[in-house]
């Protein structure tokens, strides 16, 4: 099931990834054109950082997933297949503790259960908490900084589901080889 469902979620991602990174170029080149022609519109500029950063959020943990990062091996060339397995093994588990603490620095920094204690009134939780995450507005686009920053919660849990099947299958194939040695 955890499988299926990290299948499922690295679609959703790389799809959402690729149609981001067109929207950055689509950005870019308006920002060129607008310039170019002495009418800059501003908020593109941060419209396309924003895209940009969870395009990279979003494709790295499809790398993650499919475990083709970039990555020094010489010392896991040199190790046997039983060892090379664990040593992937104890990657994914490093991977998973990333994503959860990611995860709990986010469930800390939005402070979901107090926002939900205010009834989710914005003012009465930034009183309580003095955490103005909901409120802050984007520079030029006039948006809540909510919208782009949560990316990061939405990343570290993706991870976690990708890293959790990751483990699976790298306990699979450890006991596969402890009983074939």
């Amino acid at each position: 099931m955890l499988n299926f469902i990290s299948d499922r979620l690295v679609r959703v991602e790389m799809a959402l990834a690729a149609l981001l990174a067109a929207a950055v170029t689509l950005l870019v080149l308006l920002n060129i054109v607008s310039r170019t022609l002495g009418m800059a519109i501003y908020w593109v500029d941060e419209l396309a950082i924003y895209a940009m950063v969870w395009t990279t959020f979003l494709a790295t943990s499809v790398v993650l997933k499919k475990r083709q990062v970039i990555a020094v091996t010489l010392l896991v060339d040199l190790l046997g297949k039983r060892a090379r397995v664990w040593m992937q093994l104890f990657a994914d588990l490093m991977i998973l503790l990333f994503a959860l603490v990611v995860l709990v620095l986010c469930w800390r920094w939005l402070d979901p259960v107090t926002l939900a204690k205010t009834d989710f009134d914005i003012k009465v939780f930034q009183g309580e908490t003095f955490n103005f995450v909901y409120s802050e507005k984007t520079n030029t686009l006039g948006i809540k900084k909510i919208w782009p920053w949560f990316i990061l919660p939405i990343f570290s849990l993706s991870l976690s589901v990708h890293a959790a099947n990751n483990i699976l299958i790298s306990l699979k194939r450890a006991f596969y080889f402890k009983g074939a040695s």
